[in-house]
């Protein structure tokens, strides 16, 4: 099983590990513990680089399967039991950063005035969309929503990971946004990301540890995807 240390620690930049398996045909491996993010819940994976010796290998893609955490290689991957350092690429990732908290506040503001439950999600580094059930969203509400968002931003609210027992993560009201669940029964331990004050909800990504690191965000387009469901485009500033 691949250790996560991203799920405890966003800001960790550089680790060292050692290869459980490798994949020549793949030019892949996996290893017992990594920080770069494997990609899921409309974050994109990590990039960055593996030193093994005197080489370095660039990390193009990441992935999770099964228990195992697999990083893909633009180069002949080291042999199992290998020791190596691992680097990300943190201009990047804490770009992303930035983007998955700058949404949990957008989510946060949209569940707490209007109760609107989120029906999908994506994010690139500094820009992201999330999809709503928001019959009643039009230009004027948008606007106040913009402004709601970036006075949350303003106050500087902490931001707390937790990683709970399912059983006791689930007695918290209205953990899950999305208007369907998507934590299989499978998944014994529920990672929560809380925005004190504003928001709480079960999340796997990587976020920022205060709301003022966002930074201003806004709203550059808004869009019906349906009767019901209605699409609002974020921008953060660099």
């Amino acid at each position: 099983m691949t250790e996560q240390l991203f799920q405890t620690d966003s800001y960790l930049k550089e680790f060292e590990a050692q290869v459980l398996a490798s994949d020549l045909d793949q030019k892949a491996v996996a290893l017992d513990r990594t920080a770069f993010y494997p990609g899921g819940g409309g974050q994109p994976n990590d990039v960055g680089w593996l030193q093994v010796g005197d080489r370095w290998l660039a990390v193009t893609k990441v992935k999770r399967q099964g228990d195992h955490v697999w990083h893909w290689l633009d180069g002949e991957p080291p042999q199992p039991g290998a020791a190596l350092a691992g680097r990300i690429d943190w201009d990047y990732r804490y770009k992303l950063m930035r983007t998955h908290s700058a949404l949990h506040v957008l989510c946060g503001v949209v569940w707490r005035d209007y109760g609107a439950l989120v029906t999908g999600g994506n994010m690139l580094p500094l820009e992201g969309r999330m999809d709503f059930e928001f019959e009643t969203l039009q230009g004027e509400l948008v606007r106040e929503i913009e402004e709601k968002v970036n006075a949350e931003i303003e106050k500087g609210r902490e931001v707390r990971v937790r990683i709970l027992p399912r059983a006791d993560a689930f007695q918290i009201p209205d953990l899950i946004r999305t208007k369907i669940n998507l934590l299989p029964e499978s998944i014994t331990q529920v990672r929560t990301v809380e925005i004190v004050g504003l928001d709480l909800q079960a999340d796997g990504g990587t976020h920022v540890a205060n709301t003022r690191e966002v930074g201003y965000v806004q709203v550059v387009d808004y869009k019906s995807k349906g009767r019901i469901n209605k699409r609002i485009r974020i921008r953060l500033d660099e």
